[in-house]
């Protein structure tokens, strides 16, 4: 047992030997916060994690110490000693976290994590498979106390397995056949119906679409819907202005151009993107080919400045805000204990029209 005795309460770090070489030397401990508060390590303890217990005279010594030392808890240590073995950390994987539409559901999964005082940990998956399990596993190694994906639908057996070592898991954006968890998605079929339907009632005939990886659930789901807003209206689907299975900015100009230079009794007069970075390609191509007044177009996702260009572009615009919140409430609501069955909440989409969308067909097409 340690006979040592702690310092008078009102002594400062300066009046004892140990005091400034302490700091000097590197990050203040528990310990040294006790020594200058004058009480025991425990009583640390208590304040710096908020338990009952402490006078508010005590608490007001420690909170004074800890800040005259500058002391900051090892948030790993303190998941290790509690008995509940939380981190107070979760992890979000997304496509890519400069996405305009991820962006949205980080910030908004962060402000529910606030709440919970807890921190988030966001990577980007960049629609490749492995890279997201090797995401998720750099965030369970630091035992996350839940994780939030937006999978890539390649191989999501390793959320399996995090399901049956007991880790909280909610998915976001895209579904994943199988897996028995929360699930937060748009209405990407209605939404991508609505866009095409918008199109169609305009008096469009030749509707393009361009669309994201196929392995992606939202992909399919958007191609569902701009189907079957086609025969709806008695119309097929010419595979000939079918476009999938694209990435980025880049692709989606180069299959736009493709498209506006078929020959004029082939060429769509509208275009139905499926992705705001799809969306963004097809500006450039329109613009580029002086086009962006004569082809109308619908995007799938807003994103920023749509509304300033020229004609201003329609979008279907989801709710990113709203979906980063209802499954940061799921998680936590998972991480408290709610045994209750999976279930997937449907976040509605909505059709802003700016002019591009409002276009009509010239005469005769």
């Amino acid at each position: 047992m340690s006979t040592e005795t702690p310092d008078p309460p009102g002594a400062r770090a300066s009046e004892r030997p140990d005091g400034p070489s302490r700091r000097a030397r590197g990050r203040a401990t528990m310990k040294d916060v006790a020594r200058l508060a004058g009480v025991g390590i425990k009583t640390v303890s208590r304040v710096v994690n908020r338990e009952p217990g402490v006078s508010t005279a005590m608490s007001a010594r420690v909170d004074a110490a800890v800040r005259e030392l500058g002391y900051r808890p090892d948030a790993g240590a303190s998941a290790l000693r509690r008995a509940d073995g939380r981190s107070s950390a979760i992890g979000v994987v997304v496509d890519d976290v400069a996405n305009p539409f991820s962006g949205a559901v980080l910030r908004a999964v962060e402000e529910v994590a606030i709440g919970h005082g807890t921190v988030v940990l966001a990577g980007s998956a960049d629609e490749d498979g492995p890279r997201e399990r090797e995401v998720a596993q750099a965030f369970t190694d630091r035992r996350v106390d839940g994780l939030i994906v937006a999978p890539t639908g390649q191989a999501d057996d390793h959320l399996a397995d995090e399901l049956r070592r007991g880790l909280p898991v909610v998915l976001v954006d895209r579904d994943a056949p199988g897996l028995p968890v929360d699930q937060v998605l748009s209405t990407n079929e209605l939404g991508a119906a609505a866009a095409v339907t918008h199109l169609t009632d305009a008096g469009h005939r030749r509707v393009a679409y361009l669309g994201d990886l196929s392995t992606i659930s939202t992909a399919r789901r958007r191609f569902d819907g701009y189907r079957q807003a086609l025969i709806d209206v008695g119309l097929g689907v010419d595979d000939r202005l079918v476009v999938a299975d694209l990435h980025g900015e880049a692709s989606a100009e180069g299959a736009a151009v493709h498209l506006l230079q078929l020959p004029p009794e082939q060429r769509p007069t509208a275009l139905f993107c499926a992705q705001n970075r799809i969306t963004v390609g097809a500006v450039r191509a329109l613009r580029s080919l002086g086009l962006a007044h004569d082809v109308a177009m619908v995007g799938f996702d807003d994103f920023p400045l749509a509304d300033l260009l020229s004609p201003g572009v329609t979008v279907v615009a989801q709710d990113p805000g709203l979906i980063g919140t209802e499954a940061a409430r799921a998680l936590f609501a998972r991480i408290d204990g709610s045994r209750r069955p999976p279930r997937t909440v449907w976040v509605p989409t909505t059709l802003v029209r700016r002019g591009s969308g409002e276009i009509r067909p010239p005469q005769g097409r």
